[in-house]
């Protein structure tokens, strides 16, 4: 049995467990607060590999940022991570096989293996958090260009020059309006000056219309995005998984989505794992690349 230590790398924590070739964790998975530098990230998981390389038969990263279409490092600038994080050599952690994906595609792939989108062969699998990310599966493979940075949903649904976008600077595209910063933008507008996603959602269960109101809003957003998704990339689903998820009206959507777009229909589904999709991933596309 194939085993290999994950790493998830984000922003504010770094998770990590040892998982096997079907996905399974083998030990409990353990979090720690993200290092302020760099340089204490490398050398937290320098260490860590090191108290486990015995137990193990490679190292997978799904880290924020893109990663080149080797596997071996980033080649953007995460703007969550410390500085200089983007030059770490992921490849001297070990001297076993070592791969890098992005966070996103990393849990794409874990949905496409043995979640929600097990089964097809074209898949589209959105994570909505503080911004969105984007894994796809086109023929059964996972789709990264020609450098690696395929799937970033920076795309205008508006015309109005209503919002920037904190992750590319322009005007009122998707992950501006879609994301849970979106949908924060949407409680302030509706709510107060004061007002949060967390109040929006409140409101919803209390019956507040104007919760209603700056929700409603938030999910025409993602419906205009899901097509323009659907039209170029005829999936047979699209798997919505992060924080914002759990609150879509999925039916609803569903049913706007595919009553809009020219292709054929896609099924609309929750995704299958969490926040541990990304280790998920990763290790599944070293243990593939291992055998």
């Amino acid at each position: 049995m194939t085993k290999v230590l994950a790493f998830d790398i984000g922003g504010t924590k770094i998770a990590y467990s040892i998982i096997d070739e079907n996905g399974c964790f083998l030990n409990e998975v353990i979090k720690v607060s993200t290092p302020k530098s760099a340089a204490g990230i490398v050398e937290l998981l320098k260490t860590t590999v090191k108290g486990l390389e015995d137990e193990i038969d490679g190292v997978a990263v799904s880290t924020a940022g893109a990663v080149n279409n080797a596997g071996t490092r980033i080649t953007s600038v995460p703007g969550n991570l410390p500085e200089g994080y983007n030059q770490t050599d992921f490849m001297a952690l070990t001297t076993k096989p070592v791969l890098v994906e992005n966070d996103a595609n990393s849990a794409g792939w874990a949905e496409f293996s043995i979640g929600a989108a097990k089964g097809c062969r074209n898949a589209v699998i959105l994570t909505l958090g503080t911004g969105v990310g984007a894994g796809i599966i086109v023929d059964g493979h996972l789709l990264k260009g020609k450098s690696g940075a395929a799937g970033e949903m920076h795309f205008p649904v508006d015309s109005g020059h209503k919002r920037v976008c904190s992750g590319c600077g322009m005007f009122d595209c998707f992950e501006s309006f879609a994301s849970g910063t979106g949908l924060n933008a949407n409680a302030r507008e509706y709510m107060g000056a004061e007002a949060t996603s967390y109040d929006v959602i409140r409101g919803l269960k209390e019956g507040d219309h104007q919760a209603r109101a700056a929700f409603d809003k938030w999910q025409d957003y993602l419906i205009k995005g899901l097509i323009m998704v659907a039209n170029v990339f005829d999936p047979e689903v699209i798997v919505l998984s992060g924080s914002m998820a759990k609150f879509v009206e999925y039916d609803k959507v569903s049913r706007e989505v595919n009553g809009r777009i020219l292709t054929q229909p896609f099924e609309l589904k929750e995704a299958a794992f969490e926040n541990n999709a990304g280790m998920i991933g990763a290790a599944l596309l070293l243990i593939a690349r291992i055998k």
